[in-house]
């Protein structure tokens, strides 16, 4: 079976194109994606079966064999960073937390400032 890269998928029109081993460009549509995948990454290795579509190539029963590294993952703290940054978070939501059992809510800015911080933490620890 073929190879390929990924060279460019878009998600709200579900197709995109594969970059061949052999230099050929094939069409790819969502429902050549494996059961459970929605969509793929510009740089995922592929394995595929190729027929020929109305347009000229187009990828049949894909198999993704190796997804790209992810930019976020490769740019992320180190983990001894990210530990400081947690105890700090802790200490802030105890205060919140204690503020709370008194039935008093953050003010807004504070909320905000809280939010931010907490999706932050989550982007960094699910890069």
């Amino acid at each position: 079976m073929p190879t390929g890269k990924v060279k460019f998928y878009d998600d709200d029109k579900g197709f995109g194109f594969i970059a061949s081993d052999d230099g050929q460009e094939v069409f790819l549509h969502a429902s050549a994606l494996p059961e459970g995948v929605s969509s793929v990454k510009p740089g995922s290795r592929l394995e595929f079966g190729i027929a020929a579509g109305k347009r000229g190539a187009q990828a049949l029963s894909v198999r993704l064999l190796e997804a790209p590294p992810s930019l976020a993952r490769m740019k992320r703290k180190n983990a001894d960073d990210m530990a400081i940054i947690i105890e700090d978070v802790v200490k802030v939501l105890d205060g919140v937390g204690s503020n709370l059992r008194k039935g008093r809510y953050p003010e807004g800015s504070q909320a905000k400032l809280v939010a931010q911080a907490l999706r932050r933490v989550a982007d960094e620890l699910d890069a």
